[in-house]
């Protein structure tokens, strides 16, 4: 499956809850989103593979994959398409060696150390952040600012998605900063249209590519 991390959206059960999860990802994925990370903190792994399933119908025939966050063995029972992991999360290693070659891996960084450190060879992307505070999540790394994502997006030999914080009108700074792509969560789950909220993004992107 092809990795286009130019729109990826990251749950929120919480914000999503009046929508219902899996009718906000349908529609936000027809308005653009070209990756989908499942994230919740707050279910059990039964929950969380009960909920990957219903994602995984709701993606079929779609070409958007579906990342598991964190959990590596949801990940492997509900056969999603990857796995993205933090610092303090399951090891790269681990993940590879139990999904295999073809699954999707990231990892999340927040310094030149972190990404020297990474094991590049065996992951497919890495997430650069936060770029901005955020309150999705209260324990996040100091933000780096978009002079922080450009120096960390030159020295990343792989595809990189911006997170934290960020907005349809930060496309275009996102883009500059020469990530691949940019990561959201309120400002798709949670709002009144999720499709339009995920098209505003590649209104963005259109202006910053013509």
């Amino acid at each position: 499956m092809a990795l286009n991390l130019s729109l990826y959206l990251v749950t929120d059960a919480g914000l999503c809850r009046e929508a219902g999860l899996e009718q906000t990802v349908e529609a936000a994925v027809q308005g653009g989103v070209t990756i989908v990370q499942l994230r919740d903190k707050h279910a059990s792994d039964e929950q969380m593979l009960a909920q990957a399933k219903r994602l995984k119908a709701v993606l079929a025939g779609s070409g958007v994959p579906l990342i598991i966050n964190d959990r590596l063995q949801v990940a492997l029972e509900s056969q999603a398409d990857g796995l993205h992991v933090g610092q303090s999360d399951a090891a790269v290693q681990e993940a590879r060696r139990v999904l295999g070659g073809q699954a999707i891996i990231g990892l999340s960084i927040n310094t030149l150390a972190q990404l020297q450190a990474a094991p590049v060879e065996l992951l497919d992307y890495v997430g650069i952040g936060p770029v901005f505070a955020t309150v999705s999540k209260q324990d996040h790394a100091q933000p780096i600012g978009f002079g922080g994502l450009a120096s960390l997006a030159k020295a990343c030999p792989l595809p990189s998605v911006a997170i934290g914080g960020l907005k349809a009108e930060h496309a275009i700074s996102v883009q500059r900063a020469g990530a691949n792509g940019l990561a959201v969560i309120s400002a798709i789950c949670g709002q009144p249209d999720p499709y339009q909220a995920a098209r505003a993004f590649q209104v963005f992107q259109a202006a910053s590519a013509s």
